[in-house]
């Protein structure tokens, strides 16, 4: 299936090793050096567990990945129609790959809504695996489709493979005592078992997932079982299927080491569990599920056994002001949110700026405005996260870049919490929540020392010669005041949101100390060390790409095939949004053109233009879909022309 290869140089890697299978009455095996296979049909058809389990096998072998899923908001939206359909896209290979792929290779229909959806988006002679029993009248009547497509030539510019998915697999599942309904529910797994057959993905770990995951309810995971056993069994053996496909594992991608798929849920989760556990203080976590963000409530909870403590408040108030009366407590405080909860929750984060208490709001930002588009991904919370509080209340704002990073963020986000006594950002969004890549487990002296010392004693010595506990006097080196744990003898203070005397933290409406205050919060926030900005450049380009957040694979895939064809263009990736590292202006000052592609109408770029003078150039997207390479490429290439 050449369709699978991109580019003649791919297609000159391809070579055909199934002679001796041939020989021997079996089926040819072509190797690819990369794959992109894209799951479709309706929300309760169980894509993104099909694709979930495809995935985690292709993990388990070794292969670089990554993964876009995509789905509806509603619970259950309505059955065969487009509004309805849920995708999972995995883009694997033998080498590096960044993004889930511009264009899948292969698409798996399983019905005439999946089909329609998403024939788009797939390439001339690329495969389509349809299901041919949901071919009806009505259901393709429901979609537009006045002819079946599968019959009217509409789809000749493509391998059609069509498969009555459903029959075949009531047909295995016949000696189980299920009806037809409950059978049909497990042709998801016959797709799987027929698409990891067509590319050799390991089975053992799925069945034993099946069996973990029905373990209440043997028949069933033994039905499950069956017909994934079916669907590959039917691959091996029909005829359409001639040939079946290995990618070699990515064995050169890779720096040794114990690696697992992760998606960026799980990778923050796991950053905050590692934060707490190297600061030595009780994680806690107050939070309201909403959409992406819920999935680390969801984590978090199952972690008790290393002192993980979490709320599911009734409200967003109520999610992040028992999260910052736990920060004044002495734990590593955080709350999740995404955009809307975000707006609910500024009060309290302005309130958290004043009390100077360290506190993660980690947002996972979701289109929007409003309730938006709760499932569709999006960069739009930047401006919001540096200024959507009343007053001076400046937050220092840290966005990790692929799924595994999400990691490293949140050790980073809880670092510059705990050591300048600050709430801080940590702006994921729905494409790394959700989408998933190879992460390497670090070893524990990889980890940074996050330590605090909690204040002990008196910390002032008055004109008197007494004695006193100021608890806004402050480190000359980082400006963070003492954090002092409720209860300590001799360190009774006063907190609260009006503002405080330089020093004694009383209430003071004096203008000279406002003054003071607002410039020493802000001095904090402009002086938190972070590392200078790394530029690739080896070219001596006179374009720079920067981006910031999830832009970084699609920013990256597009640099490189721009490199490939010989164009010259340097690129850079922010981390730390506030404070920019120092070295960011002298950057920018060495490019005669700087293009930030961003998933929103231009907001770092205004950043950018405002404080350092530079006219750079927006390239911006608000489609609730990620940016894909060759249109990034094409954006930069205009760039560079222009």
């Amino acid at each position: 299936m050449t369709s699978q290869v991109s580019s003649p140089a791919e297609q000159a890697d391809e070579t055909v090793v199934g002679e001796q299978r041939k020989a021997a009455g079996t089926k040819d095996v072509r190797r690819l050096d990369r794959v992109i296979i894209r799951f479709a049909g309706d929300s309760g058809d169980g894509m993104q567990l099909t694709g979930d389990r495809f995935t985690s096998e292709t993990a388990s072998f070794g292969n670089d990945l990554s993964t876009l899923p995509n789905f509806p908001a509603e619970i259950r939206a309505p059955a065969g129609t487009l509004p309805g359909v849920s995708s999972f896209q995995l883009h694997f290979a033998d080498h590096d790959i960044l993004t889930p792929g511009d264009a899948p290779n292969v698409l798996v229909a399983m019905n005439p809504a999946a089909l329609k959806a998403n024939i788009g988006d797939l390439p001339r002679g690329a495969e389509v695996i349809v299901n041919t029993d949901e071919f009806t009248k009505r259901a393709m009547q429901k979609v537009g489709y006045e002819t079946s497509p599968l019959e009217d030539g509409s789809l000749d510019g493509y391998q059609i493979h069509p498969v009555p998915l459903t029959t075949l697999t009531v047909e295995a599942l016949k000696e189980f005592d299920l009806t037809r309904k409950e059978a049909e529910r497990s042709k998801n797994m016959f797709a799987l078992g027929l698409l990891s057959w067509m590319y050799h993905r390991p089975t053992e770990g799925t069945e034993r997932f099946l069996k973990s995951k029905f373990a209440k309810k043997p028949d069933i995971a033994a039905a499950n079982i069956a017909a994934f056993r079916a669907g590959w069994n039917f691959g091996e053996t029909t005829e359409d299927f001639a040939v079946s496909y290995e990618v070699a594992p990515a064995a050169t991608a890779f720096p040794p080491g114990v690696y697992r798929n992760i998606s960026g849920n799980l990778a923050l989760s796991y950053g905050l569990i590692a934060a707490s556990q190297q600061a030595d203080l009780p994680l806690y976590l107050g939070s309201y599920p909403i959409t992406p963000a819920s999935d680390i409530l969801h984590e978090l909870s199952k972690h008790k056994n290393f002192g993980v403590r979490t709320f599911q408040a009734e409200d967003e108030i109520a999610g992040i002001g028992a999260a910052l009366g736990a920060a004044f407590g002495g734990s590593l405080a955080v709350t999740t949110t995404s955009g809307p909860g975000v707006a609910l929750k500024s009060e309290t984060i302005g309130l958290a700026v004043s009390l100077e208490l360290p506190l993660l709001i980690v947002d996972i930002q979701r289109g929007g405005p409003s309730t938006g588009l709760p499932t569709k991904t999006e960069q739009a919370d930047l401006l919001q996260a540096m200024f959507g509080r009343n007053g001076e209340a400046p937050v220092p704002v840290v966005a990790p870049r692929t799924p595994a990073d999400c990691f490293d963020a949140a050790l980073e986000a809880a670092r510059i919490a705990l050591t300048y006594r600050t709430p801080v950002f940590l702006l994921s969004d729905g494409y790394l929540a959700n989408g998933s890549e190879p992460w390497r487990i670090p070893d524990l002296e990889e980890l940074p020392d996050l330590r605090v010392r909690f204040a002990q004693g008196p910390n002032h010595t008055l004109d008197d010669g007494t004695e006193v506990f100021w608890p806004y006097k402050r480190d000359p080196q980082t400006l963070a005041r003492p954090w002092a744990i409720p209860g300590t003898p001799g360190l009774e203070h006063r907190i609260g949101g009006i503002e405080k005397e330089d020093g004694t933290g009383n209430i003071s409406y004096a203008p000279a100390n406002h003054d003071f205050m607002v410039r020493t919060r802000q001095a904090k926030v402009d002086g938190i060390e972070v590392p200078d900005l790394d530029v690739d450049d080896p070219d001596e380009a006179r374009t720079l790409v920067l981006g910031w957040g999830s832009t970084y694979g699609p920013i990256t895939a597009a640099v490189r095939r721009l490199r490939r064809a010989g164009e010259s263009i340097a690129q850079a990736h922010l981390r730390h949004l506030n404070p920019f590292p120092k070295n960011l202006g002298t950057v920018l000052g060495r490019y005669d053109k700087v293009v930030i592609p961003e998933m929103n109408l231009g907001q770092l770029a205004t950043l950018i233009r405002a404080k350092y003078l530079v006219d750079a150039h927006s390239y911006n997207q608000v489609n609730g879909m990620p940016f894909k390479a060759e249109q990034l490429a094409a954006a930069l290439k205009e760039a560079i022309d222009g």
